[in-house]
């Protein structure tokens, strides 16, 4: 990353030091408000996380990290040593951090903190509740300002408000492309899923594993997997939370869980599915540890990761094969029901459900499409916030088949609304068709890693993506990514011969 002589260079990347200081800070603070902070501290919390955002915005947004940056790019320009092709990347995705930052004001960025913040404690008090009014006051104050910042930065970048949404979680991604991607998909599933549902209804169903299974063992069996799939657990940790997720700071990863006494397998494979994303972190480049370039590349490529950990792997026969006695000693569990076989139909069941993280991976391309429509249709003021259950219903009802009985099953599921994360959804299903193509490619290129998987051998799957995806970081573009690990742009093929395979071989 040195590189001497270069004055400029020298002070813009410093300056990401501490940018990437502060990125970690946020990280860990945002991990605790949501495992461990009392109720009372949410107004002091949501204070805490303004005055640190609007710091970092200050350090992105001012006049002289500018002026280095502009000169930096001049004088990494010719490098020709092994480092000079990401010295120039780091630059570029500097370059897109300013821009972002530049294109709010420091006012709008600290008022969407503040919102945010409250908008999530009502969320979590109104989600078990289900009770939608509660918190609707609060969403629209935090979708008026996800508006007005869409807008700020569309105009900033000259592009519609929502693919400015879309860039801030995947550089480059534009609505076209994913509306492109998702029709071919509504092409092939509805007539997929009919067929698959035709084919399970036509063998014996899965025999019903009883509970109850206690939290204490659960987190037990969940550590276990964890370690077995390369989480180093000196840097990292289990927690429980309402809504999972993977966060925290460079070298503390914290994953969160939610347990079921009735059932352990949703809190088990969301926390593989979290364990994908953090071995993704995990192997970033050190080189580049703390500068832009040496980041995940965005969150097509971080869904991705979790999602062919969770399903492309977790859910396989080959894996339960070796994690099915396991998981069975780990409760106790003796008989039929507890074999490999039964435990995989179980995992690779079809069944159209309300909850998007527990749904089946035929079936949660539906979740995904009717969120889309939904934010799409919220930020451009075509669906107010006070009719969103009655939309979410409706939507449940054409691509599932499914009403939801309430709020909590329906439209309260999910965080990302309510702490302002609108454009985020449609990277969940493009990681998922990213996932299957990146495992086709693998398999075709290691023929070890199928029966490394089988016999808990994850080093041969791990060494092809540390070589081909996370030790790139930011270098090229998720397109470029998987068009270089794979031979081709990201398609749907992949992802529709891995289901015709899994669902009806």
């Amino acid at each position: 990353m040195n590189a001497p002589g270069r004055p400029n260079w020298d002070a813009a990347t410093s300056r990401f030091v501490r940018i990437a200081a502060l990125d970690d800070a946020l990280g860990l603070i945002g991990w605790d408000q949501r495992t461990m902070m009392p109720e009372g501290s949410a107004e002091s919390r949501a204070e805490m996380v303004a005055t640190l955002e609007v710091m970092r915005h200050e350090l992105l947004a001012g006049a002289a990290l500018a002026d280095y940056v502009a000169a930096a790019a001049g004088e990494v320009a010719r490098d020709d040593d092994a480092d000079g092709e990401w010295r120039r990347a780091n630059v570029r995705e500097m370059a897109r951090s300013l821009a972002h930052a530049r294109a709010l004001p420091s006012d709008l960025v600290a008022a969407r903190a503040r919102a945010e913040g409250a908008c999530e404690i009502r969320w979590r008090a109104a989600r078990p509740a289900g009770d939608y009014a509660a918190v609707l006051p609060a969403l629209a104050e935090v979708l008026g300002l996800a508006r007005e910042a869409a807008a700020t930065k569309g105009a900033a970048f000259g592009l519609a408000p929502y693919d400015a949404l879309l860039d801030q979680h995947e550089a480059g991604l534009r609505a076209p492309r994913v509306d492109a991607l998702f029709a071919s998909l509504e092409d092939f599933l509805p007539d997929f899923l009919a067929r698959a549902l035709d084919r399970q209804a036509r063998r014996p169903a899965p025999l019903p594993i009883a509970g109850p299974f206690p939290v204490a063992r659960q987190r037990a069996i969940a550590h276990e997997m964890m370690a077995a799939l390369g989480f180093d657990f000196r840097f990292g940790r289990l927690d429980e939370t309402l809504h999972p997720f993977s966060g925290g700071a460079a070298d503390d990863h914290r994953i969160t869980t939610r347990y079921d006494e009735d059932d352990f397998a949703p809190a088990l494979m969301g926390v593989l599915h979290e364990t994908g994303h953090a071995i993704y972190d995990f192997g970033l480049p050190l080189a580049w540890r703390h500068q832009p370039v040496g980041t995940a590349r965005g969150m097509v490529i971080h869904e991705s990761q979790s999602l062919l950990v969770e399903m492309g792997v977790c859910r396989s026969r080959a894996f339960l094969g070796w994690a099915a006695p396991r998981i069975a000693a780990a409760f106790d569990g003796v008989g039929p029901e507890w074999s490999a076989d039964n435990q995989w139909r179980r995992a690779a069941l079809v069944k159209p459900d309300f909850i998007r993280v527990d749904a089946d991976e035929v079936t949660y391309p539906a979740h995904i499409l009717l969120r889309t429509r939904l934010e799409r249709a919220l930020l451009d003021r075509s669906l107010s916030p006070s009719d969103l259950p009655d939309a979410w219903t409706d939507g449940m009802r054409s691509l599932l088949g499914i009403v939801p009985p309430d709020d909590r099953l329906g439209c309260l599921q999910d965080i990302h609304w309510y702490v302002g994360s609108f454009g985020y959804f449609p990277t969940y299903t493009l990681g998922a068709l990213a996932a299957a193509q990146l495992l086709a490619a693998a398999r075709a290129a290691d023929p070890d890693i199928e029966p490394g998987i089988a016999r808990g051998d994850f080093a041969p799957l791990f060494s092809w993506l540390r070589s081909n995806i996370h030790g790139y970081g930011s270098l090229l573009s998720a397109e470029e990514l998987i068009a270089r690990a794979t031979g081709r742009p990201l398609d749907t093929a992949a992802f529709e011969a891995h289901l015709t395979a899994r669902y009806l071989g």
